[in-house]
């Protein structure tokens, strides 16, 4: 018969415990020892014993062992489990990645405002950030274009209390745009965009069902030559609504426009110093 071996370790020096949480789908942790944030994908068992793969804002994976004490669920130490049939079920989320609200009412709309270049741009953002957005409070408008940018600037008249956003296609160095928007230099204005020609090539080629967005021939339009690369009609419109429909979460989209639409939003909705 075993004797009993009372623990002599100082109360000051004992570990406290942790919660155990269930690492259930799209659950957002951050592993401790490397700080690397993202939503549990998978749970499975290795032969070091188990794992979880986590996928950042980004899309990029990382398999970590469910080590005791190993992660932060907003900022709480916890240790995460390998999930259970019929467990709790957990708060939903936004197309975006962020906790859903039920019940959750719109603000009212702020004076800032996010402005997009197109109606295209518009409704891909109010697809994945539209929930976020009534939340915040946030108006997001479209512009034809952005040749007229200063001016459109000069006539919003941003302030601390009315930040400006705008989100630009093709901003990449030596572009057209690029030399439009260094006109910007207002404190209360944040011109960020994405490299691609348009905002059709911001979604995944997988999760628009195609190999690859297309190189379209300079001197044509870029819409319309992509319809006829992928066999498509030269229908745009229709083309556009059967990319959208593929678009359900921030995963359907790349990388390089996430990070600018959630810095936008950021921008425009923090308090003023």
């Amino acid at each position: 018969m075993r004797s009993y071996q009372p623990d002599l370790t100082p109360p000051w020096k004992r570990s406290a415990p942790v919660p155990e949480v269930p690492a259930e789908p799209d659950l957002v942790v951050e592993e401790v020892s490397t700080g690397f944030c993202g939503a549990v994908i998978r749970c499975e068992k290795t032969a070091q014993g188990p794992a979880v793969t986590l996928e950042d804002r980004f899309g990029k994976h990382r398999v970590f062992p469910m080590e005791p004490r190993g992660f932060l669920l907003e900022g709480r130490v916890v240790t995460l489990v390998r999930p259970s049939a019929g467990g709790p079920v957990r708060p939903a989320r936004t197309a975006s990645g962020s906790v859903a609200v039920p019940g959750a009412r719109a603000r009212v709309a702020r004076a800032g405002r996010i402005y997009v270049e197109g109606r295209h741009d518009a409704e891909l953002v109010e697809r994945v950030w539209g929930d976020d957005l009534r939340i915040e409070g946030v108006v997001v408008e479209y512009l034809e274009g952005i040749d007229d940018l200063p001016a459109i600037v000069r006539d919003f008249s941003p302030g601390p209390d009315a930040r400006l956003g705008v989100l630009v296609d093709h901003l990449v160095p030596g572009s057209k745009e690029s030399r439009i928007a260094a006109q910007v230099s207002d404190a209360n204005v944040l011109v960020l965009g994405h490299p691609y020609i348009d905002v059709w090539e911001a979604v995944k080629p997988s999760s628009a069902g195609i190999a690859a967005w297309p190189v379209v021939p300079r001197g044509q339009d870029w819409k319309t030559g992509v319809c006829r690369a992928l066999g498509w009609p030269e229908n745009t419109g229709a083309a556009w609504q059967r990319i959208l429909s593929t678009v359900h979460s921030y995963r359907d989209l790349e990388p390089a426009l996430l990070g600018s639409v959630e810095h936008l939003i950021d921008f425009v909705t923090a308090p003023p110093e």
